[in-house]
């Protein structure tokens, strides 16, 4: 049977995420980082935010039925060639989002567990925690905490208070919830350097990257990397090849950042076009 669908000119990423005014994180974020590797982006919005670059004031989530209306008129339209999770708003959205991609089990996710806010700000709650595990977790292809998240994903109710699991005991875990791989980023850890470490079966660590800690705070550095991942898997890379290449493209975005308010600081996901003084190119 002849598809329906035209080849696109470009490879199509859609993302379920938060709406950031900002600019800095959610819907925003992932727009410009995909954009910026030559892909088109796709968008469902999951929730309305009030926040800047200090903080979140409030979330008002999407209702689960809009969120399936918004993708399904999508995925009727258009062949998308990589899917890409942030904010979900409710545990509705969770378990319609869930239903959606189980009708498209070739088409790789990337899953970026957003809890909080750098800020601390609480984005899920444990109903919310669960329906990630026990629904979207095998769905997966790469999921993309950072050390918080890998932990607080991981934790079973009958675990030790006095145990402290590993990060890669963690990342086994989740691996076997059915996610694919799993890249544990190291930004949010107190180390002279950021490492990040890919995971997956049956080998355990497949991969150890080291990038060189800049100063400051940045706002929306999990949506870029996960977003670049998802746009290089669009593209046609391997999970190795778009793990690496992600990284690299997040970590340019983030040293050429700029603060536009009083907050944190704002990946240029951009760098790429512009001049050594900050200028457009061309």
């Amino acid at each position: 049977m002849t598809s329906p669908f035209a080849a696109p000119c470009r490879p199509l990423v859609l993302t379920f995420a938060g709406s950031d005014p900002s600019g800095g994180a959610g819907l925003q974020a992932d727009l410009m980082a995909i954009s910026s590797i030559g892909c088109h982006p796709l968008s469902v919005t999951t929730a309305l935010t009030v926040q800047d670059t200090v903080g979140v004031v409030g979330i008002m989530p999407v209702e689960a039925e809009w969120v399936e209306d918004q993708a399904r008129a999508l995925l009727e339209d258009m062949p998308v060639a990589a899917f890409k999770i942030g904010l979900l708003g409710s545990i509705d959205n969770v378990v319609v989002i869930a239903g959606i991609l189980a009708d498209y089990p070739g088409v790789p996710l990337v899953l970026d567990p957003v809890l909080a806010s750098g800020r601390g700000d609480e984005f899920a709650d444990e109903e919310m925690i669960a329906g990630l595990r026990n629904l979207l977790l095998p769905l997966t292809t790469i999921l993309t905490p950072n050390t918080f998240e890998v932990r607080r994903l991981a934790a079973g109710d009958d675990d030790d208070q006095a145990d402290d699991p590993s990060l890669g005991e963690c990342a086994q875990r989740l691996l076997l919830l059915g996610c694919e791989y799993v890249l544990v980023t190291g930004t949010h850890a107190s180390t002279a350097r950021v490492v990040n470490s890919l995971y997956g079966q049956p080998g355990g660590l497949l991969r150890s990257d080291t990038w060189d800690r800049l100063p400051g705070s940045y706002h929306g550095s999990g949506c870029t990397l996960a977003s670049a991942l998802a746009a290089h898997l669009a593209r046609g890379l391997s999970v190795d090849e778009a793990v690496w290449a992600a990284q690299e493209y997040t970590w340019q975005s983030l040293a050429a950042g700029f603060r536009p308010g009083m907050g944190q600081y704002i990946p240029d996901r951009f760098f790429q076009w512009r001049h050594c003084d900050g200028t457009p190119d061309g």
